[in-house]
């Protein structure tokens, strides 16, 4: 009922790819160009799927990329990226020339996240992490035990909702004109 399997399964290679296998795919990228996935494996003459040939050429193959350690300048671009965009790894890729997706995904996995860690900074939030520790103290007070009129402790929720957040380093608009009425220079 759904969409017809991408290839014979009987038919295809799965693991490791070969040399050959590799150079295969090169050539007939390089006199045809990148088309259509499906049908590229048997014009080709490679007993593999549509999806692992799209996969081997964009990851490991093509000419333009990257191989190797990441720069300082491209980890923090991509922490950058990240706080602003999340795990979205392709459209990070895409301002990153060179890096695939995979390879972004895989390096932040691996490398960036424990490197924010001795930072002290939450890799998920992006803020520092003794921040988290204060709210949590913030929550765990407001359901604290309540001494009843009879003296019998009883549980109640205080619903405190409070969340402390570090000073902004750029002033509100209205802060910077009281500061100049004062005399005050920033």
């Amino acid at each position: 009922m759904g969409r017809s399997p991408c290839c014979e399964k009987g038919h295809t290679y799965k693991g490791s790819w070969t040399r050959e296998e590799d150079e295969r795919l090169i050539a007939y990228i390089q006199a045809h160009g990148e088309g259509c996935w499906r049908s590229l494996p048997k014009a080709a003459g490679l007993l593999r799927c549509g999806k692992s040939c799209r996969l081997r050429w964009i990851n490991y193959l093509r000419p333009d990329v990257k191989r190797g350690n990441f720069t300082d300048e491209e980890d923090e671009l991509i922490i950058k990226f990240h706080s602003l965009l999340g795990n979205k790894w392709s459209i990070i890729a895409g301002r990153l020339p060179g890096r695939t997706d995979n390879d972004i995904k895989n390096h932040w996995n691996t490398h960036i996240k424990r490197k924010l860690v001795t930072r002290g900074i939450d890799p998920l939030t992006h803020r520092p992490v003794n921040e988290k520790a204060a709210i949590r103290t913030i929550d765990t007070v407001s359901s604290t035990a309540v001494l009843r009129e009879d003296g019998r402790q009883k549980n109640q929720e205080l619903n405190l909702e409070l969340q402390i957040s570090p000073p902004s380093l750029h002033p509100h608009p209205s802060q910077l004109g009281a500061s100049k009425q004062q005399g005050v220079h920033l």
